[in-house]
């Protein structure tokens, strides 16, 4: 969201779900599509049957390389060698669109000297991918009108996480990709309603609409509106408030997320979690943070709460109770809204409704909509409506920068590659990197209560290449201890050549083998986003751990997320199966 506010002027898809199927060239970068984002991953495929070339840039063989043309298999935290490598070929070759720069873009003569000195020759010393696919890739996306980036935590979750947004959104600029259908630059949001959340200003800079905090204009204008002094000065993004739980922060209020799970270098933070005076976890069932609460506020989920959804593309959708609430479970808004007059606050709010047009009222970007607008069937049978949507009588934007980038003028932004925080050594000699599989959804704390889900993928395990494990004596299912800097934890061992040598790939969901215990929290400057991505790690063989159960060996049951077999005869030719 940083880099897109700063180069564009909104954090946002800056496209619809709806044009990828008719994209010519699809760019797809740090994102394991279908099974972190099936949906979306579906509509690729329809544009890949339609005729659409498909490139994918991932350290993995993940499921949609499968049917890509071209797979990038690039060494994990080299993103932005390979992308001004990219943006080196168009510029040398006069395959910008030199109309759009001059009229759209500001700053862009700082880029193409920045990108000077990285060719493709340096690029593939450095990448691991060849000078002939990175020239291919630029070429094609660059002489395609139709090509659109589509990127994910593979991307952001990086030491350089913005700096790699800002060499995606200089090749967008350079080749004019920008105010047209099925192209532009589009982040596949990482949870549901993450966009209206940061749309709301759930973030330490931003006021709800993208407004920012340290504005004069805009911090007078919410003084006037909630008749409160309010401080002009950003407050902690979420790496630092984790840095600084049980030193600086004494209490914390943790609503709908389990930090035990999700957070890098959760060693640290469980020592700060017992030194602080008070924690409070809002949630709608008991997770691994719930064991450090003091006080626990059960909450609703989805279908037993009203209000409104904000989909990836910037789609505000309404959504209605379908159920009442179990036991003493509440709505969030409910909940806070309690806890507030406790406090002596005085809030005049009666329902989710009220609270949207509180928010909506002071957002230009969001002005013309409400729950009314949400509730009434449109024309083209479709649901919600995007913003920016300024007018009660405006239809909402399918795509941004129609009329000319939002900010004024695009804001091409020099980037140099800098080096992942901690790099392989002799101790450490391998690359870990975490993310999520299709069957559970980030600390599993709904997908784990679901028997189906369970029994698809019941535990833990760590992807390892055939040649690092025969090294370590490996063999497929061994009990393997996972170790870095900051911890270790035991798993099965999937021998895979969905991994490159040297790499490691953990999922993050499992409780009782938290790959976040070996994640590393350095955080990129901008955002301070921790570096889930890259961290050196070893791995070695293991006893297993007391009460562990035998393997399962029905085929599918132990390892179901990968479509590459476990190491042995016929692995090197086996074809994948059909898409998940």
């Amino acid at each position: 969201m940083a880099g897109l506010v700063t180069t564009f002027g909104a954090g946002a898809m800056t496209n619809s779900i709806g044009e990828i199927r008719q994209a010519d060239f699809l760019l797809v970068i740090g994102s394991n599509t279908s099974e972190a984002h099936p949906i979306i991953a579906m509509e690729m495929k329809q544009a890949v049957r339609r005729g659409a070339t498909l490139v994918v840039v991932d350290p993995r063989a993940v499921w949609m390389t499968t049917i890509a043309e071209r797979h990038l298999q690039l060494k994990p935290g080299t993103d932005v060698w390979l992308l001004n490598a990219m943006a080196q070929v168009i510029l040398s070759e006069g395959l910008m669109d030199e109309a759009f720069i001059n009229t759209h873009t500001e700053g862009f003569e700082a880029v193409r000297q920045a990108v000077a000195d990285y060719t493709p020759e340096k690029a593939e010393s450095i990448t691991g991918v060849s000078a002939e696919d990175i020239r291919w890739v630029a070429r094609r996306y660059a002489q395609t009108d139709k090509a659109g980036i589509y990127y994910t935590l593979g991307i952001t979750e990086h030491s350089h996480g913005t700096d790699n947004v800002y060499a995606l959104a200089n090749l967008v600029l350079m080749t004019g990709h920008l105010g047209k259908p099925s192209a532009g630059m589009n982040p596949l949001r990482g949870q549901n309603n993450v966009q209206g959340a940061n749309d709301a200003g759930a973030t330490p800079i931003f006021y709800p609409g993208y407004q920012r905090v340290d504005d004069p204009e805009v911090h007078a204008k919410y003084q006037r509106s909630w008749g409160v002094d309010l401080p002009i000065e950003p407050g902690l993004n979420l790496n630092r408030m984790i840095k600084q739980t049980g030193k600086q922060i004494q209490a914390l209020f943790v609503m709908g997320e389990d930090i035990v799970l999700s957070e890098p270098n959760v060693s640290q933070l469980e020592q700060g979690l017992n030194s602080i005076e008070f924690l409070v976890v809002q949630d709608c069932f008991f997770n691994e943070t719930c064991r450090f609460a003091d006080v626990i506020f059960p909450a609703s989920v989805f279908a037993e709460k009203d209000g409104v959804f904000t989909n990836s593309e910037r789609r505000v959708q309404r959504v209605r109770k379908a159920v009442a609430p179990p036991g003493q479970a509440r709505p969030d808004w409910r909940i806070l809204l309690d806890l507030a007059q406790h406090c002596g606050a005085n809030w005049n709010l009666h329902s989710p409704e009220e609270a949207y047009r509180e928010m909506v009222r002071d957002a230009p970007k969001f002005a013309g909509l409400s729950h009314a607008r949400l509730e009434t069937e449109r024309p083209d049978g479709k649901t919600g409506i995007q913003w920016p949507c300024p007018e009660p009588d405006h239809p909402g934007t399918v795509f941004l920068h129609q009329d000319g980038v939002l900010r004024g003028k695009g804001l091409f932004q020099p980037v140099h590659y800098r080096p992942s925080a901690e790099l392989p050594d002799q101790e450490y000699a391998l690359v870990l990197s975490t993310g999520r599989t299709l069957y559970h959804y980030n600390a599993a704390t709904q997908t784990r209560r679901e028997t189906g889900l369970a029994e698809k993928q019941p535990q833990a395990f760590v992807e390892i290449h055939p040649r690092d494990a025969k090294r370590r004596g490996i063999v497929a299912d061994d009990w393997v201890e996972v170790r870095t800097r900051r911890g270790a934890v035991q798993v099965r061992a999937m021998l895979s050549r969905q991994v490159r040598p040297g790499c490691l790939w953990m999922p993050l969901h499992f409780a009782e083998a938290r790959a976040n215990l070996l994640t590393n929290d350095a955080g990129d400057p901008i955002t301070d986003t921790a570096e889930y991505k890259v961290c050196a790690a070893e791995v070695r063989p293991c006893s297993p751990p007391a009460g562990s159960s035998s393997p399962d060996q029905e085929e599918g049951k132990l390892f179901p997320g990968s479509f590459y077999p476990l190491d042995g005869p016929g692995a090197e030719s086996a074809s994948p199966p059909l898409a998940p």
